[in-house]
């Protein structure tokens, strides 16, 4: 959902009406407009500052202070790897470095088509299915590089992006 003219910041007027411009309130605030919006745009949060009196950059260091804030739009698919202590031990951090290989897109981003987007969370308490995805809503347990390959592929993503340079490279060659 772009953010645009007054229509787009329709959503963050109405949450504001409901804290009468609150200053305490702000992470509240921030929650429902994350809620509504499904990430925080740099224009709800000027506006969200400009209601409650405090420079926007204190509602920005507010809003990158916390992980639980977005500032860029989620994409169709969300992957959220967890890096609790049972799943970091046994593999988190690959699963993470395969999801960014394979989307080309680092942690806390989307890819360009916003089709997916890719963070890291804490703990999601399935330790003994370690390391454990979350996609959508959905765990996956015991994620391994090639069990990322398979849960892309029935998430639609076509020709992962290694595929594509290998095989480029190899229709380069002459025998």
């Amino acid at each position: 959902m772009e953010i645009g003219g007054s229509e787009g910041l329709l959503p963050v007027e109405e949450i504001l009406s409901r804290y009468r411009n609150d200053r305490e309130k702000l992470i509240p605030i921030l929650q429902q407009v994350q809620e509504k919006l499904g990430y925080l745009p740099l224009a709800a949060m000027e506006r969200i500052a400009r209601a409650v009196r405090v420079p926007a950059v204190e509602v920005y260091g507010l809003a990158t202070f916390y992980n639980q804030f977005r500032l860029n739009p989620p994409g169709d698919h969300q992957i959220k790897i967890c890096m609790g202590t049972a799943c970091y031990m046994v593999g988190g951090q690959i699963a993470l470095d395969s999801f960014e290989r394979r989307l080309q897109i680092g942690e806390d981003e989307t890819t360009p088509d916003r089709r997916f987007s890719l963070e890291r969370v804490a703990c999601v308490g399935c330790c003994t299915l370690a390391p454990v995805v979350v996609i959508n809503e959905r765990v996956e347990g015991k994620v391994t590089p090639t069990r990322v390959d398979g849960i892309l592929l029935e998430l639609g993503l076509e020709g992962l992006p290694e595929q594509k340079n290998s095989a480029s490279e190899e229709g380069g060659k002459t025998p």
